[in-house]
């Protein structure tokens, strides 16, 4: 074997080094500045420490802190890293377990001792001070690779149990790897890493919160402690994340829901909302403006059942990619007696349904389709279940039954394309008409589990590129990435990444390209050549589902709708009891033409009405004293503004008819 291989960087030179040569040293071998800035290497595309050595040919490029999303997930790993080995120094006995990255930071889970207890946010000052020291001390990180069976001793031996479970259940072949810091602690993690613990800044990072978790996310398992960090490359950028999450805790749906009266959740329904008048008129306005999209777009609507037989989800492919997942009911008559099992191992087994594709299927399937029939656009505000773990949920953004703006596109290969620009076309309408005016298009490709032959996946992945192209949105003005590995396992998908008003990335609509299902569940139409073909089947959605959306809204607008969307649009406040009359015909007046309004003829001040309201997040409010009783005027307050303007009630009227109106009725 040749001692020389031949290394080819990024502008095209290559240049023959001895095995064994680390990219840490072909940075110096380059420049000074390079070996400082260079953080770890990009080794044919996978993110490798700088100082693992290369063993063949290859393409490498080094990553700095200007690659910030592969710099930002490196110093975010081995916070979590630095993190667990401070809490270990300051709580000897304390077992660790899991600590990824996360869209802004990281976190470890932890099982303290019996004698500690919990972890608790008054200790999160000082754990930060150790892993300052640890930083400080610029600890070099190094890979070991360990024999399965002494690991798992070392693990056992150390008391390490959670750790050696794991070792143990990995796949047979799989290389295990530990991470070193200095000489002593350490953790199994594949990596890649930075050079050292120096290598993060130590102004850089904040431990945010502690929180309950479960091991392996699994409610029957044991409790764990898990504390949050963030984590960035430097004290400005943390700075200004700061400032990010006092306005994001300001705009919080939860807090704000509770704040206008719009829903709350509650332990007798995990995951479930409870949608109160004001939230569900919300729902509501959404829902009929979603409807009229896609009345406009040549769909059709249907409803399907909750429950279906588990056969039905084995042949679609969820029940062996996504049982986990799904709530599963026993088909028979419970028994009624006290002293025997209330079911029996006998029960045929039936699931709420977790998404309404397989349903669609069978619609489709009912009556001979022809290739005239196609493309049939099926919509459906479908309600679905998913089981997800008590500690994934979060408010309405994350639930566990949900409706969905699902539809289905049936149509034949000839179509794909086209039907996909118009998708995206329909969705930058309603994004637009949301408020949304920026956000970004991901093409998420074949993951590694997947149904499907490699050729339909290359057909699939190329319609979705060529339908994006055509739609104008394959360009950095729509922010078009492809991301491997993240499709879905029965097709690749597009993905609509909205950004909210404070900068935040909210993953929502969605399309994706499936030959697959059809296949599974003998869907076909009849062909102009009087042969049965299969249709490919679009799965596609804009808003994701009506609650994590209507979460997004609030927090987006920090409460303010528009006021086409407000539960309450307009408020008549009364000054003195003398225009109470006036006022309750002003409300009716408005009520006539649309307007969703209240009154308010408590006796207040109209400085404590005007602070009141404006908590409530009411758009207008419409002020009336004895005078504009006599004139038939109004003083009008807008949300967010100082001041008042006074004007007819006739044309203030008209002005909020015209506010009230959806964007997309507006002519």
């Amino acid at each position: 074997m040749s001692q020389m291989i031949r290394v080819t960087l990024p502008d095209g030179s290559a240049r023959e080094v001895v095995r064994g040569t680390t990219p840490a040293q072909i940075a110096a071998d380059i420049g000074p500045g390079l070996a400082k800035a260079a953080l770890a290497a990009k080794i044919d595309g996978e993110l490798r420490d700088i100082m693992r050595p290369l063993e063949e040919d290859t393409n490498l490029a080094l990553v700095t802190s200007r690659d910030e999303a592969d710099a930002l997930e490196l110093v975010r790993h081995d916070y979590a890293h630095v993190l667990a080995e401070a809490v270990q120094n300051l709580f000897p006995g304390t077992q660790i377990t899991f600590g990824p990255s996360t869209g802004d930071g990281f976190y470890y889970d932890f099982a303290p001792t019996a004698g500690h207890g919990a972890f608790r946010d008054d200790e999160l000052p000082l754990i930060e001070e150790e892993m300052r020291k640890i930083i400080a001390a610029d600890l070099p990180l190094t890979r070991e690779v360990w024999e399965r069976d002494k690991l798992i001793a070392k693990w056992a031996a150390e008391g390490e149990t959670f750790k050696a479970e794991w070792a143990a259940e990995l796949p047979q072949g799989e290389e295990l790897t530990v991470y070193r810091s200095g000489d002593g602690w350490m953790d199994m993690c594949r990596g890649p890493h930075l050079a050292s613990t120096g290598k993060l800044d130590p102004a850089a990072f904040k431990l945010t919160r502690v929180s309950g978790a479960y091991w392996r996310g699994d409610q029957k398992n044991a409790q764990l402690s898990r504390i949050y960090g963030t984590g960035w490359l430097n004290k400005k950028q943390l700075a200004e994340h700061l400032v990010r999450l006092e306005e994001a805790a300001k705009r919080d749906h939860r807090k704000i829901g509770r704040e206008m009266d719009l829903f709350h959740l509650q332990e007798e329904a995990h995951g479930s909302i409870f949608w109160h008048p004001k939230g569900y008129r919300i729902y509501r306005e959404l829902e009929a403006f979603m409807r009229r999209a896609i009345d406009g777009g040549g769909y059709v609507e249907v409803k399907t059942p909750q429950v279906m037989d588990a056969r039905q989800w084995e042949q679609s492919g969820h029940w062996g990619k996504y049982r986990e997942n799904m709530f599963v009911i026993p088909d028979e008559i419970p028994n009624t007696e006290d002293d025997g099992p209330i079911i029996s191992d006998d029960a045929e087994w039936m699931a709420l349904k977790p998404m309404n594709c397989p349903a669609h299927v069978l619609i489709f399937r009912q009556g001979i389709k022809s290739y005239r029939d196609l493309p049939l656009r099926m919509a459906e505000m479908g309600c679905c279940h998913r089981n997800e773990p008590h500690g994934a949920l979060h408010g309405i953004l994350r639930v566990r039954q949900f409706t969905q703006d699902d539809g289905h596109i049936f149509c034949r290969e000839d179509q794909i394309v086209e039907e996909v620009r118009t998708f995206c076309a329909l969705l930058d309408r309603v994004y637009r008409d949301l408020g949304f005016e920026k956000y970004a298009v991901k093409l998420a490709l074949r993951p590694e589990k997947r149904f499907g032959t490699e050729e339909m996946w290359d057909k699939a992945e190329a319609e979705l590129r060529e339908a994006v192209a055509r739609a104008g949105m394959a360009n950095d003005d729509y922010g078009w990435e492809e991301l491997p590995g993240e499709g879905a396992f029965y097709a690749p998908k597009l993905e609509f990444h909205l950004t909210d008003a404070i900068g935040r990335t909210w993953q929502c609509g969605t399309i994706q390209s499936d030959r697959v299902m059809p296949e599974r569940l003998d869907a076909s139409y009849v062909a102009e050549d009087g042969e049965r073909h299969r249709p490919v089947m679009l799965h596609r959605a804009i808003l994701g589902t009506y609650e994590r959306f209507i979460g997004i809204l609030i927090e987006h607008f920090a409460g303010r709708f528009p006021t086409w969307l407000a539960p309450v649009q307009a408020v008549v406040a009364t000054i003195v009891s003398d225009a109470d009359d006036y006022a309750k015909d002003a409300a009716e007046q408005l009520a006539a033409a649309g307007i969703r309004v209240e009154t308010d003829l408590r006796n207040e001040k109209i400085n404590y009405k005007v602070r009141e309201h404006s908590l409530q997040k009411v758009p207008y409010l419409l002020v009336v004293g004895k005078r504009e009783a006599e004139e038939g005027s109004v003083a009008i307050r807008t949300l967010g503004q100082d001041g008042q303007r006074i004007m007819p009630l006739a044309e203030a009227i008209a002005m909020l008819k015209g506010e009230a109106t959806p964007p997309d009725l507006r002519g």
